[in-house]
Parts: structure tokens; sequence; C-alpha cells
């Protein structure tokens, strides 16, 4: 079956799967509406805050505050684009019709990705506008220095939560042990890492503490990261090249199952 082919297989059965529709509404839904939430109250709450963190005041993150729940339904996403055949047994009869494996998974990953990238700049520039409008006085503009690069770049880095969920899923095959690994590491290892001394020069090249960076524009005070912006989202990118070239490897060499 040619790459065109199969490209328009993989968007059928993606938008004929109710579930995977719903996890990219919700989190549309829950970032803009946390983002929001978080921006009105800082708005209000912003002459009590403590000298140092208004000093180092990022408008940019604050409206973007919901995508810590956005992610959520964009790993959800990636899992099921890969992970419902298999549950199904559906991989059978794809892997059948498209013998070229490698085919197959780019295919898979090419609509899942693509459909990710539009919702995601889609949610970005909406929480963007969103959460400035909830700010008032403190908003900061689209033109100002680097807020165009996070804007973008906080689409791009949910895209590519995306993208390392579909590659862990397609190691994994199985939804509740890819949600089961990806959840916790995101939602609680992670930021153990990244927040205990001890850890925390090791914690920040983890994929989503890397790629966060993008959304940055006003340096935090005492920040000693190494790494720049566009160097947080290659970190980033690295790890998605990784998961998705174990994904590659396992599907060529296991049976369908």
């Amino acid at each position: 079956m040619a790459a065109a082919e199969v490209i328009r297989s993989e968007w059928t059965k993606i938008r004929s799967v109710s579930s995977t529709v719903w996890t990219l509404s919700l989190a549309v839904l829950v970032t803009l509406a946390l983002g929001m939430l978080i921006s009105a109250l800082t708005r209000s709450q912003f002459d009590n805050m403590p000298v140092r963190e208004r000093l180092s005041f990022d408008a940019t993150v604050v409206s973007f505050a919901g995508m810590t729940l956005g992610q959520l339904a964009m790993i959800v996403f990636g899992v099921l684009v890969v992970s419902n055949e298999y549950s199904t047994g559906m991989i059978r009869v794809s892997l059948a019709a498209v013998p070229q494996r490698g085919t197959f998974l780019f295919g898979k990953i090419a609509v899942a990705t693509a459909l990710a990238l539009m919702v995601g700049m889609a949610t970005s520039f909406a929480a963007f506008f969103l959460g400035q409008a909830m700010l008032g006085s403190l908003r900061t503009h689209l033109g100002d220095p680097g807020v165009l690069r996070a804007v973008i770049g906080g689409g791009l880095y949910m895209t590519l939560i995306a993208m390392f969920s579909m590659g862990v899923a397609t190691m994994l095959r199985s939804p509740l042990l890819s949600l089961g690994i990806l959840m916790p590491f995101f939602f609680l290892v992670s930021n153990i890492l990244g927040n205990v001394d001890a850890t925390k020069k090791v914690g920040r090249f983890l994929p989503d503490q890397a790629g966060s960076r993008i959304m940055q524009v006003v340096p935090r005070i005492g920040d000693d990261t190494p790494y720049g912006p566009w160097g947080g989202l290659g970190i980033m990118a690295l790890w998605v090249v990784a998961a998705l070239a174990g994904g590659y490897v396992l599907l060529k060499r296991r049976d369908a199952q």
C-alpha cells in the first residue's frame, strides 16, 4: 500500500474513534479554562506576592498554567492512537493490509502528529490571548520580545508530548501499561526530580522539564539552567526521537499481538 493510502487510512481510523476526538477536545478545554482561572487569580493576588516573584513575573507563562492538565489529555491521545488497535486486535488486520511496518508506523505517527500540532497551536494561541485578557494591566503582548516564540513553543510542546506518548505506546502496546508509566512519570517523578536539590541537575534534562523552557520569557532569578528555550525544546525532541525509534525497532522485530 502506498504511503498516501496509508495516511488516508490512518486519518479515517483516528476520526472514527470518538475517544481520540474527546481527548483532544478535553486538552483544549482544560488548558483554556485553567489558564484563565490562574491568570485571574494571579491578577487579584499580584500585590501580595513576594518581591522576588514579582521581579521575575512572567505573564506569558501564567497564561499557560493550564498546560499541566492539557498535556495529560495529549498523553492519553498519543497512547490511544497507537494502542487502540492492539487492545481491539485490529493490529493484525492493519499489518496484513500494510506489511511494510515502517510505512504503517510512519502513516500513523504523521497523521496523529499533524492533528496534535493543529490542536496544540490553536490551544496555545487561545490560551495566551485569553490569559492576557484576564491579567489586565499585568498583561504582555504578542509582539514583545520572546513572546511569539513562547506561544509557538507552547504548541510545539504539546505536540511533542503526544509524539513521545505514541513512541512509548508503540513499545508497550498496552494502553493501561503505557498510561500507568507515563502519568506518574510526568506528574510525579519528573516534578520530584526537577525540584529536589539533589536531583535537580538530572531532572532538568527530562523531556517535560526541558521542553517547557520554550514557554518562558522572563528568566527566573538565580536560574542556572545550562540551556536556553530552543535548547530545551531540542532536548525534548531527542527524547521523542528515541521513543519513536524504540517503537519502530520493536514493531519490526515482534509479531502482531
